[in-house]
C-alpha cells in the first residue's frame, strides 16, 4: 500500500505519515489546525488535556511527538524524559480524525520495542489491531513506554512511524464497527437499540414500549462540546407509542441550519444538541436530557456547576431556558458515575435544539450624573452612577470613574442577578478645566471646573492663569512647581464613601501623585 508521506520520528518521536485512501473526501469537522494526511481524510491533532503537551504541529505543520526536554511546549527545566528502567502509559497523546464519507480502518505501522501506540490502553499497531472509524470519528491516541535496558541519554522508537487506512468493507462493518448496541432486554422489557453513525450522532430506537412505561437510552459520552461537555442519555417518560424513534446530534457551534443563542442574560453557549422524534410529542409525557462536564474544564474556565443550563429554541427561533439540576455527588457514587464529570439532568416536555450555556453576570451602567456641574478648584463634586446586574448570575465587577477617557477613581460592587447598586464617587478636583465625565463607560456630563478660557498653555511644563471663585487671577506653575503650590494649599485626599481615593491618575497627575503623596486632581485637559 503506498505511503503518502514519511518523516523521521525521534521519545522523541517526530512526525506522521498515512497511506491514501481512494474515495471522495467529505466535509471535515476538524476544530483547529491539524496535520492532515491521506488526501485530507485523517487529521492528526494533539490531544485536549495536559498530555496533549507532548504532541504539536512543527514548523511543517507536521505532527511531532516528544517526551523530551527538547519539547517546546515544556520548559521546566528539571524534566529530561521518561525514566530508565521502567515501563508505563501515556494516554490521550493525540488524535486522528476521519473526515472522508464512508467508514475506514486506521492503524499505525512501524512501531518499536520500546514504544507502542495504543487507543484505549489496546495497541493499535497493525492492521490486526486497527480501529474502524465512521465519518467525522475521532479515535485518541498514547504510547505505552517500555525503557527496560535502556541507558540515560538514549533515544527510544523506530526511525519512522506511519499512520495507514483503507476503505472498511460494507460486510466489515458490523454492529460493533458503527457503535451500536442493544439496550435493556433482560428484564423483558423493551427492546432498545443506540446507532452510532459518527462520534457525535446518536440514533436510538426502542420497540414493544408498554403504555405509559418510561424508556430509558444510553448515549455514552456524545459529544457536544468534545469531551468538555457530553450526551450521557435521554429518558422518556409516559411512552403511549410501541415504537420510537429518536435521533440525536451535538456540536460546539450552531447547527448549519439552526441560529445562535441569544437571551437577555446573554449566557455563554458552550455547544449545541438536536433532538429529531419520529413521534407525535403528544406521545410521550417529558423528557429527561442527561449531560456531563469534565471538571477540569469547569474548574479552568471559572465556571460554577449551579450555573450550567439549557435553552430550547421556539418555533419561532427565539430561546427558552431550560431548569437544569445538577446531580447530588452522594447519587453519583450510588449510579457509579464518573467522578472526574459533574452531572447535570434537564426535563422537559418539548423536543427541538437546545443550547448548553452558563449563566454569566453582566454589569451596566444605567445611568450616571454629576453635581454639580460647575465648582471652583478645590471644591468638591459627586458623581453618581446606578448599576444593574442583568446576567443570569451573581458576580462582582470593578466600576471605573472617567475623566476625558483616564480612570479616576474605581470600586468594587457585588450583584445578584436583576439586583441594582447606586455608587458615589466624591472627589476634589483641583486644576481648572472641562472634564467630560464618565462612570462604566456611561456619561455622567461635562464638569466645568473654575475658567477653562484661562488656560491658554494646556500642557505641561508651562505656566497659566486660573481663575478662582472670586474672580482674581492667580499665577500656577506646571511641573514640580505646581506640584509644590497644590500641597500648599490642599488638605489631602478626599476618600468617597466605599474608601476609594482618587489617587490613580495619568500623565502630569500621575507625576504630582508621586511628588505629593495622596494629592487627589484631576489631570488638566483644557479644552478649545
Amino acid at each position: 500500500m503506498p505511503t503518502a508521506r514519511r518523516t523521521a520520528i525521534a521519545i522523541v518521536l517526530l512526525g506522521a505519515a498515512a497511506t491514501a485512501l481512494a474515495f471522495a473526501t467529505g466535509a471535515a469537522v476538524v476544530d483547529g489546525p491539524a496535520d492532515t494526511v491521506a488526501d485530507g481524510d485523517l487529521a492528526i491533532q494533539p490531544a485536549d488535556g495536559p498530555n496533549g503537551r507532548y504532541a504539536y504541529l512543527n514548523d511543517d505543520d507536521e505532527i511531532a511527538i516528544d517526551v523530551s526536554a527538547s519539547n517546546p511546549n515544556i520548559e521546566h527545566p528539571s524534566f529530561q524524559g521518561v525514566n530508565v528502567d521502567t515501563t508505563g502509559r501515556i494516554d490521550d497523546v493525540f488524535t486522528i480524525t476521519y473526515t472522508a464519507d464512508q467508514y475506514a480502518h486506521v492503524w499505525i505501522g512501524d512501531g518499536s520495542e520500546n514504544v507502542t501506540f495504543v487507543a484505549d490502553g489496546d495497541s493499535i499497531e497493525g492492521e490486526a489491531n486497527n480501529v474502524t472509524l465512521a465519518p467525522n470519528e475521532t479515535v485518541t491516541i498514547g504510547l505505552e513506554l517500555d525503557t527496560r535496558g535502556t541507558a540515560a541519554g538514549a533515544q527510544l522508537g523506530a526511525d519512522e512511524f506511519s499512520i495507514e487506512a483503507k476503505i472498511a468493507e460494507p460486510e466489515e462493518v458490523d454492529a460493533t464497527a458503527t457503535g451500536a448496541s442493544t439496550q435493556g432486554t433482560a428484564d423483558g422489557g423493551p427492546t432498545k437499540t443506540v446507532a452510532s453513525p459518527s462520534a457525535d450522532r446518536r440514533e436510538f430506537v426502542a420497540s414493544g414500549v408498554e403504555s405509559g412505561a418510561e424508556v430509558r437510552f444510553r448515549a455514552d459520552g456524545m459529544p457536544i462540546d468534545r469531551d468538555n461537555v457530553t450526551l450521557e442519555g435521554i429518558d422518556l417518560a409516559g411512552v403511549r407509542n410501541e415504537r420510537v424513534e429518536l435521533n440525536a446530534a451535538g456540536s460546539p457551534v450552531p447547527f448549519a441550519n439552526g441560529s445562535a443563542l441569544t437571551a437577555p442574560t446573554r449566557p455563554r453557549p458552550v455547544g449545541y444538541l438536536s433532538l429529531a422524534h419520529e413521534f407525535a410529542p403528544d406521545a410521550v409525557d417529558a423528557m429527561t436530557i442527561r449531560l456531563s462536564a469534565d471538571r477540569d474544564y469547569l474548574n479552568a474556565t471559572g465556571t460554577d456547576p449551579a450555573d450550567v443550563t439549557l435553552y430550547r429554541q421556539t418555533d419561532a427561533g427565539d430561546w427558552v431556558a431550560v431548569s437544569v439540576e445538577v446531580v447530588d455527588e452522594a447519587v453519583v457514587d450510588i449510579l457509579g458515575l464518573p467522578e472526574d464529570r459533574v452531572h447535570f439532568r434537564a426535563t422537559t416536555t418539548e423536543f427541538s435544539t437546545f443550547a448548553v450555556a452558563t449563566r454569566e453576570p453582566r454589569f451596566d451602567v444605567t445611568a450616571a450624573t454629576v453635581a454639580p456641574e460647575a465648582i471652583d478648584p478645590g471644591e468638591n463634586v459627586t458623581v453618581r452612577a446606578t448599576v444593574r446586574n442583568g446576567g443570569g448570575a451573581a458576580g462582582e465587577r470593578a466600576v471605573t470613574l472617567t475623566a476625558d477617557g483616564n480612570s479616576v477613581a474605581s470600586e468594587t460592587v457585588a450583584l445578584a442577578p436583576n439586583e441594582t447598586a447606586t455608587l458615589s464617587f466624591d472627589e476634589t478636583v483641583s486644576a481648572a478645566g472641562a472634564y467630560d465625565l464618565a462612570v462604566g463607560g456611561t456619561p455622567a456630563g461635562t464638569l466645568i471646573v473654575g475658567d477653562p478660557g484661562g488656560d491658554p498653555a494646556g500642557g505641561e511644563g508651562s505656566n497659566s492663569e486660573a481663575t478662582g471663585g472670586d474672580g482674581e487671577s492667580a499665577e500656577t506653575a506646571s511641573g514640580s512647581d505646581a506640584a509644590s503650590s497644590a500641597a500648599d494649599t490642599e488638605a489631602g485626599p478626599t476618600e468617597e464613601p466605599g474608601g476609594i481615593e482618587f489617587v490613580e491618575l495619568g500623565g502630569l497627575l500621575a507625576a504630582l501623585a508621586l511628588a505629593v503623596a495622596g494629592l487627589a486632581l484631576f489631570r488638566r485637559m483644557p479644552r478649545s
